[in-house]
């Protein structure tokens, strides 16, 4: 596993979802790293992280590979930052470690059962039909095409910084790790749920959620789930789509030094 160590402090740990890898926080870790120790990772099968062929791919697994990071690194009083599949990789980690969790930030995400959801057991009848595989394959579909999709405003995806979300998937087998997590949306439906049940354990840690109110995919019917669990989590919504940390850079580090600083 890659992973991004700059700076020294309190930690700030990173943990992006799909397409996505470090690259995703860093002007986050350029402006926070002068009075904190930011720690991004790269998820087995993304960014510059080796694509061994015989890793799941699972959220699991990479939740059982960030819990074996952390300790490993021996870090402690953690603000975890997680957004997209990160969030159930991220949280499940963070409850299996929840005495090294200080605080939380939560861009779009979910973390609950998917299976009984219409809408996205649409997509994943797509995603396992021959022609999902191809697409995620074949066609390099989840960062070419879906990731633009995740933009409201697409001048905030340039060509060179789309090319860097493009480039870590160059061939067939190293889409697999893509494809396997897409898989997960409804396959690992049963897990998210049982990660929901023990969110408890993270509950009265002080949570800021920053969330795209323009996102397609993870929508506020998303917020407001969160908002019923979480009553006293700190909430920015922000005018723009999925990726906020592209679209509203400069008010999400803003909102995030505030609330490390409260």
């Amino acid at each position: 596993m890659y992973y991004v160590d700059e700076g020294k402090g309190e930690i700030i740990l990173f943990v992006h979802g799909t397409p996505a890898w470090s690259f995703l926080y860093r002007d986050f870790i350029k402006a926070l790293s002068s009075k904190y120790r930011c720690i991004a990772i790269d998820h087995l099968g993304f960014g510059l992280s080796e694509k061994p062929k015989s890793f799941s791919g699972t959220p699991q697994s990479h939740a059982k590979n960030l819990s074996e990071f952390i300790q490993n690194m021996d870090l402690h009083n953690i603000t975890l930052v997680v957004h997209d599949f990160g969030g159930s990789i991220g949280l499940a980690a963070g409850i299996e470690n929840s005495d090294r969790i200080k605080k939380v930030v939560l861009f779009n995400t979910w973390m609950w059962e998917t299976k009984h959801d219409k809408g996205i057991q649409k997509i994943d009848k797509t995603i396992n039909s021959w022609l999902g595989k191809f697409l995620y394959l074949n066609m390099n579909f989840s960062p070419k095409v879906l990731l633009k999709k995740g933009f409201s405003d697409k001048k905030y995806l340039p060509k060179k910084v789309h090319n860097q979300y493009i480039k870590p998937f160059p061939d067939k087998d190293s889409r697999r790790p893509l494809f396997s997590l897409a898989k997960a949306l409804i396959g690992s439906s049963d897990w998210y749920e049982s990660q929901w049940q023990n969110l408890n354990k993270l509950a009265d840690k002080d949570w800021l959620i920053l969330w795209g109110t323009k996102d397609e995919f993870i929508t506020t019917k998303y917020l407001e789930k969160w908002k019923k669990r979480l009553p006293a989590a700190k909430i920015k919504e922000l005018d723009c789509g999925h990726f906020v940390q592209e679209e509203k850079t400069i008010e999400a580090v803003t909102e995030i030094r505030n609330f490390l600083k409260n």
